[in-house]
Order: structure tokens, then sequence, then C-alpha cells
């Protein structure tokens, strides 16, 4: 869903693990490496992008590999395009408006 996606990318920590994860699988350390936040901190931060459904998780023996889902991205994007395109017609009309005569400046 397109809120939990949002929702997930609000946090710069989130987003920085989605970007390391875009560059292909890591384990959990290397995908959280450097944020400077206790491993409590960086297991909520993890948690939400699952719930979210950005990343999947898989268990070898004591190693956690991470895997971005795009899925969810890409249902973002789409709902970015729609509104986009919205706010371009808007725009589009308050232009024309401007354009008639008696509108715009004075």
């Amino acid at each position: 869903m397109t809120n939990s996606t949002f929702q997930a990318l609000a946090h710069p920590i989130r987003r920085g693990v989605v970007e390391r994860l875009a560059l292909g699988p890591a384990t959990v350390g290397e995908a959280t490496r450097g944020f400077g936040v206790s491993k409590p901190t960086l297991s909520r931060h993890l948690r939400v992008l699952e719930d979210a459904g950005l990343l999947t998780r898989m268990v070898e023996g004591r190693t956690h590999r991470l895997r971005l889902n795009t899925k969810p991205l890409t249902e973002a994007e789409a709902w970015l395009e729609t509104q986009r395109a919205r706010w371009e017609r808007l725009f589009d009309a308050v232009e024309q408006y401007l354009e008639e005569p008696g509108r715009g400046e004075p």
C-alpha cells in the first residue's frame, strides 16, 4: 500500500537502507553500517521497512540477508505520477486563465 511505503520512507535511516539495498542484496550489517544508532533502533527501522513490504529477509544460519522489493516503490511512483499529471493540468488551466485578456498583470 502506498501510505505504508511513504511512511517507511519518511525517515532518513530507512531511505539510506533502501538506497544501499538498491545496489543489491546485503547482510543486515552491510545494509545498516554507519548510521550511528543502536542495534535495537536499526532493528525497528528494518521492521518498518519489512512491514511496508520494501524488503525481504532471508536467514542463512546466523546471517540475515536483506533484499529490496521494488513493487511498493513502483506503486508509489505510479501514484506520484498521477499527482504530477493532475497538478500540471491545474497549472495549465491557471496559465490559460491568466493569459486571457484583462487577466494577469494589471
